[in-house]
């Protein structure tokens, strides 16, 4: 979305390109660590794989739905958005989606098994994310994660969403890393920039 001054797309990119990482160096401190495991290459090599991955999947899933009307981007205005596609939003979307959601949705998963009636609130009051030393498989939290996702995209966009989303949960849990998570959501932007350019 446009900042409520109407500023210029490439303007709008550039603040989105300065403050959002401000903000994440800022409270660096309070996020859960990007690998906290030792296999830190294997985690970038199953990024690289699964972003690959996802490039055709969201095409595919997306085209059909795909306005044809959609508004014609600058030169400028575009590298700017996919600059902040490919650095910013996969950092700040996989800390929410896959490092907060999909735990925090684990967690209360994990405790609806024990203490069925107060779960929710457990979870939210007494509980923490960090207390997770392994992600788990758990359907309802990989539901949960992917429709929080899906709800961040356009309407047309939510088959696509969906199954991205679900397959970034396989990858959290596969890989026990959020870096993985983020090099794959980089790949795939960056690999639907290169569709939508050429």
């Amino acid at each position: 979305a446009n900042l409520p001054f109407g500023l210029p797309k490439e303007y709008n990119y550039t603040l989105r390109l300065l403050v959002v990482p401000a903000i994440l160096v800022w409270g660096w401190g309070w996020y859960l660590p990007l690998c906290r495991n030792n296999r830190t290459s294997a985690s970038v090599l199953s990024g690289i794989v699964y972003g690959s991955v996802g490039v055709p999947l969201w095409v595919l899933l997306c085209k059909p739905f795909a306005p044809s009307d959609a508004p014609i981007w600058d030169m400028w205005g575009f590298l700017f958005r996919l600059a902040a596609a490919c650095t910013i939003v996969p950092i700040a979307e996989e800390y929410l989606f896959r490092g907060y959601v999909l735990r925090l949705a684990s967690l209360w998963d994990a405790q609806r098994k024990l203490q069925p009636k107060n779960a929710f609130q457990s979870v939210l009051f007494e509980r923490s994310i960090n207390e997770i030393e392994q992600l788990k498989w758990s359907l309802p939290a990989v539901a949960i994660s992917g429709v929080a996702f899906t709800l961040g995209h356009q309407v047309w966009e939510w088959p696509a969403a969906m199954v991205y989303g679900t397959m970034m949960c396989v990858l959290a849990i596969k890989q026990q890393s959020l870096i993985a998570c983020v090099v794959a959501h980089a790949v795939t932007n960056l690999g639907l920039g290169a569709y939508v350019f050429f």
